[in-house]
């Protein structure tokens, strides 16, 4: 079952916290695959060479399907699993959080540990922001050309989405749909055309 939405980060960017002297640095990017968290993950250790722990989450997939957390020499649950925990929650996909911490010299505690790590990933995405992504079903209107500035006006009036414009011998428009709409537009579509345009649905996509 695919989401019908999902939210992730808005920005690369980092936030800062001090809990108990040690300093936490929270950096969160977007990731559109596993292989860019890593290399984000990798990139934020260099950047921090002399920090005691680099500990990461991220979540790949409109559904999930991939899910990392690495406690980075902090106990173990207490960082990567807490940091994972509020992403899901926050129902953050394609995105990877990584928690820089420089050791204060006063130990936290499980629990701490827990809430420190859970907690600043909660602040950077309150700070940087998330956008939400909906699932839409593309579809291709194809229309006479003596039609299609009409068909591509009313659509804009009423809040359709053109993905994309082809001319050939006739004029193909790709708008993209939630799944719902699909009926109410094909009904619409033939009133307006007078039955002339037909209606091709393809593949899904996620657009905000």
């Amino acid at each position: 079952m695919k989401a019908d939405q999902y939210a992730t980060v808005a920005r690369e960017g980092v936030h800062e916290s001090e809990i108990n002297r040690s300093r936490f640095l929270c950096a969160l990017a977007p990731a559109a695959t596993e292989r860019e968290a890593q290399d984000f993950v990798a990139r934020i250790r260099r950047e921090h060479p002399t920090a005691s722990h680099h500990c990461f989450a991220y979540v790949i997939g409109a559904d999930a399907s991939v899910q990392r957390a690495s406690d980075d020499g902090e106990p173990g649950g207490t960082a990567g699993v807490p940091m994972l925990q509020m992403l899901m929650r926050r129902d953050v996909r394609y995105a990877v959080a990584v928690v820089t911490r420089y050791y204060g010299g006063v130990k936290l505690g499980a629990g701490g540990l827990i809430r420190a790590y859970g907690g600043v990933v909660g602040e950077a995405l309150d700070t940087l922001g998330t956008v939400t992504r909906r699932r839409y079903r593309l579809a291709t209107v194809t229309v006479d050309h003596q039609r299609a500035g009409k068909v591509q006006n009313d659509l804009r009036s009423t809040g359709r989405t053109v993905v994309d414009l082809r001319y050939g011998a006739a004029v193909e428009i790709e708008v993209a749909l939630p799944e719902a709409d699909l009926p109410a537009f094909g009904a619409w579509l033939a009133d307006s055309t007078a039955g002339s345009a037909t209606l091709t649905l393809g593949g899904e996509t996620y657009a905000p």
